[in-house]
């Protein structure tokens, strides 16, 4: 019992009290040193600590102590909210987005993967992670064990009352007047933890029906506006807005633009462009990829699975009942896809199936302009008069974070047909480029380029003379590259030798060539009611694309 104990003082109860304290405080204040991994302790009170320390103190009132089983499960719960505050910081610092537990854990192990982490490499990290988490519950317990002894004196335990009262006020006076009484408040992790909450019951509630979804466009256009021509659709994976709004990005890749610019007035094209609101940032490119084939809006992920349950419309269904092939050109798809049956097209292309036959090029294994070259051979090269028009939907690969390895350009396209695709010296020499998740923006820029190129060239006189060609970016580039408060704007060109349909896209909101610096962008899935307007022809009435 403290009664036997001498009072130590205030002076040492302070000492004994802040230092536990003082540590606790830290790690539930963790604020990410952007834009790197790493977090340090913010220099503010967590209130869910100071309420925790108040009514410890009121249970050691009225009990005389704290069992071993409470300052167990107090610690384990400690431990939980430090982990799920790193999570979140980091998180929104890196990605540029809030964290969502359950999608983007299914995608931790490919994440991995694709940062060339070897099998004993992640293991290793797991188990460098589970030691991490011991250590953290040890010295939390520790400091939970410390705060408790120090509780037990009864002297202090009246100013610890008033002091909580005091804060838990100030806490609830926020906003009457106009002021602000938490700025010494760090934000809590309860919120945080209920929003994980509120997602997964949300997903896994009965009432999680289609009802949730926006309406769907009308798909009646009979796109007489494209003359029968094929459409190529490229989502260039982390292609954003960071690309013309950061000065440092958009004077790097302004000669590699311009390049491009020169390659399609040679094959006798024009691009018009403009900027959407993609539904992600920094990842999970399929909710891109639906929001735009589809016309609804699928920032919320759960939306996105319900909409592959569903039989609602697709630009792929809409270009298959008037005669087209429809293809997915998949690369980076690596497993099977059952659910991808929703969207309705005729051949689902994937890493195995499009008959990639040079070396592996890293994670992704199929360089992209591999792709566009066995895309060309066996959907393409036959004039449009002896096949069926195609609309080709291809996401790219090589601007996927962590941005290397990247496959070297092959001025000899045919040889990418073949085994020899990429000599074992270029193979060898992409996989030697270091990866870097705390330097990435170089690599990013130089994956970017090579895109310019290989597109620029296909476009002189390669391709398809008629082709429309869309290139849209599916999302910012993670938040280490696209910068502190970053829009998710993403730039969209379409490519043409057709006057008339650019003019009638001009009309909406895009602006002439590849710099579409006017912001205030519509969302992705607002685009889609747009091209059908414009490929319906001059009647169809085509929307503002800026507002």
């Amino acid at each position: 019992m403290r009664a036997a104990q001498p009072w130590p003082g205030w002076g040492g109860w302070l000492l004994r009290f802040g230092l536990p304290f003082a540590l606790l405080n830290a790690l539930l204040t963790l604020e990410n040193l952007w834009p790197t991994w790493w977090a340090l302790p913010g220099l503010r009170l967590s209130f869910e600590l100071c309420m925790a320390v108040a009514a410890l103190t009121l249970l050691i009132r009225l009990r005389g102590f704290a069992g071993i089983g409470l300052l167990r499960a107090l610690s384990i719960l400690t431990v939980f909210w430090v982990a799920t505050r790193y999570a979140e910081v980091t998180a929104s610092a890196v990605f540029g987005r809030q964290i969502h537990l359950y999608w983007d854990g299914r995608h931790v192990f490919e994440v991995l993967r694709m940062g060339k982490a070897a099998g004993w490499q992640i293991a290793l990290g797991a188990a460098a992670l589970a030691i991490a988490l011991a250590a953290v519950y040890a010295i939390v317990h520790r400091c939970w064990s410390m705060l408790a002894r120090e509780l037990a004196w009864r002297r202090p335990q009246p100013a610890i009352g008033l002091t909580a009262a005091a804060l838990l006020a100030a806490f609830a006076l926020q906003g009457i007047g106009g002021r602000d009484t938490r700025w010494f408040f760090s934000m809590p992790v309860a919120p945080i933890v209920a929003r994980q909450a509120e997602l997964l019951a949300g997903l896994w509630s009965p009432g999680h029906a289609a009802s949730r979804l926006s309406a769907s466009p009308a798909f009646d256009s009979a796109l007489a506006g494209l003359g029968g021509a094929d459409v190529l659709l490229i989502f260039a994976e982390s292609y954003g807005a960071s690309t013309l709004d950061d000065p440092r990005q958009a004077a790097w890749l302004a000669p590699h633009r311009a390049e491009l610019a020169r390659s399609l007035q040679a094959g006798g094209r024009q691009a018009v462009s403009a900027r959407v609101r993609s539904p992600t940032f920094g990842g999970a490119s399929w909710l891109a990829h639906s929001a735009l084939l589809s016309g609804v809006d699928t920032r919320d992920p759960g939306d996105y699975e319900l909409l592959l349950t569903t039989d609602r419309p697709t630009l792929v269904r809409q270009f298959k009942r008037h005669g087209y092939r429809t293809v997915s050109w998949m690369p980076g798809l690596q497993r099977p896809w059952p659910e991808g049956s929703f969207y309705g097209f005729d051949r689902y292309a994937d890493a195995r199936s499009i008959g990639y036959r040079g070396a592996a090029v890293g994670h992704w294994q199929v360089p992209d302009q591999a792709s566009m070259a066995l895309l060309h051979a066996q959907e393409l090269a036959l004039p449009p008069g002896r096949r069926a028009p195609r609309l080709v939907v291809f996401p790219t690969l090589a601007s996927h974070a962590p941005f290397r390895p990247l496959a070297p350009y092959v001025s000899d396209w045919p040889r990418l047909l073949r085994a020899d695709a990429y000599t074992p010296a270029e193979v060898a020499d992409a996989l030697a480029a270091p990866v870097s998740w705390l330097e990435p923006v170089p690599a990013y820029l130089e994956s970017l380029a090579y895109t310019f190129r290989w597109l620029g060239d296909y476009l002189d006189g390669r391709a398809p003379p008629n082709m429309l060609t869309i290139v849209i970016g599916d999302h910012q580039p993670m938040a280490s590259v696209s910068g502190r408060n970053a829009s998710w704007e993403v730039p969209v060109h379409v490519i043409s030798n057709d006057a008339s349909l650019l003019k009638r896209l001009e009309a909406a909101g895009f602006t002439p060539g590849l710099l579409p610096m006017r912001a205030g962008a519509m969302d992705m899935h607002g685009l889609t009611p747009l091209l059908l307007a414009a490929f319906e022809g001059p009647a169809g009435g085509v929307p503002g694309a800026a507002e």
